[in-house]
């Protein structure tokens, strides 16, 4: 039974989670032929400000990025 874990910064729609979901059991099935109904995936939404690479969190680094674009 295959289980697929993904972390992503929160902010998504409920249509792009859902469509996240369906496209890795898809994709998952497809390559290992594994019967979709044993495809498991679970979607964990992190806060931007408990999430960091190179010590700067993204909610940082995406208000730098709004910053340079006023």
């Amino acid at each position: 039974m295959p289980l697929i874990d993904v972390s992503i910064g929160s902010g998504r729609t409920p249509e792009q989670i859902r469509r996240l979901i369906t496209e890795l059991t898809e994709a998952t099935h497809q390559a290992i032929g594994a019967p979709l109904a044993n495809i498991r995936v679970i979607v964990r939404e992190v806060d931007p400000n408990l999430w960091a690479a190179g010590g700067v969190t993204i909610a940082e680094r995406q208000a730098s990025t709004e910053g340079a674009e006023t």
